[in-house]
């Protein structure tokens, strides 16, 4: 979601207005502008798209996994310039999500191959020196140790433990205590090194977040959708409509995601070497 705005929007708008605007917006890519004045999201410290973009000018041969709508990879090719790796090759596996990003990363020469997110990767072993990602749905680490060249990186963001919980257990109620250890970075570190690479870096940050208004907690809602499984306007109109009074009352409902930011090296006797 986009930066803190500097100053807090005007509220009172109609709860049913409201519903409705949030669940009619398209929901493909991953664009999150429509949420200006609606809601906020801290950012991660390190940068990642900036950082990807530096990372873009050393590779030779760029792999990123599950693209979404291809808005990340399009600013760090922009920033990176005619200085840019020559080679770059995107994956998605939602398919309004590829015809999106196909139309974004066609016009900077960056082919998106369809491949479901928990299929193999259709790339041969050792084919790119960098891959990349941000909030890959689930890593599949030994993939991305054989499609990496021997010294070659992984370099991404991914969603760390009970990220935006404070959103969905307002929905769902208090979750398994194990619910909670998901996505875990020490974890995640432990299954990268099983696969053979070498974690370089580990980084993981909880960010405050905000939403100004119920129709930005449902078109939120509507977008990721693994948030509520199954949500609807209709499934969860009461809860919605408390939350709306809460808001107006006490202002913002305020969540936390979770970040982590991985810089993984590929040692000669990782899986795929």
């Amino acid at each position: 979601m986009v930066p803190p705005p500097p100053s807090r929007p005007p509220r009172h708008r109609a709860f049913d207005d409201l519903v409705a605007e949030g669940a009619s917006v398209p929901t493909d890519g991953w664009d999150f502008s429509w949420f200006e004045g609606r809601a906020t999201e801290a950012r991660p410290s390190w940068g990642y798209a900036r950082s990807m973009a530096r990372r873009l000018v050393r590779a030779s041969a760029v792999l990123e996994v599950q693209t979404g709508g291809g808005e990340v990879l399009d600013f760090a090719l922009g920033a990176a310039g005619s200085r840019r790796s020559p080679l770059v090759v995107a994956t998605e596996g939602w398919a309004p999500n590829v015809a999106k990003a196909t139309r974004l990363l066609a016009p900077r020469g960056v082919p998106v191959v369809a491949v479901p997110d928990d299929a193999p990767l259709p790339f041969a072993d050792g084919a790119f020196d960098l891959v990349v990602s941000r909030h890959p749905v689930q890593p599949h680490w030994d993939e991305v140790a054989r499609v990496l060249a021997p010294g070659g990186t992984y370099f991404a963001q991914h969603v760390g433990p009970a990220s935006v919980f404070e959103l969905i257990e307002y929905f769902l109620g208090p979750l398994p205590q194990e619910s909670r250890r998901r996505r875990h970075p020490e974890l995640e570190r432990s299954d990268a090194e099983a696969a053979g690479l070498e974690v370089v870096d580990l980084r993981a940050e909880r960010l405050r977040m905000e939403f100004f208004d119920i129709g930005a907690v449902v078109h939120f809602l509507c977008k990721v959708v693994w948030m509520v499984p199954g949500f609807t306007v209709d499934a969860y109109l009461d809860r919605l409509r408390d939350l709306h009074e809460r808001i107006e009352a006490d202002g913002p409902f305020v969540a936390h995601s979770a970040r982590h930011l991985f810089d993984v090296r590929k040692t000669a006797g990782a899986n795929g070497a």
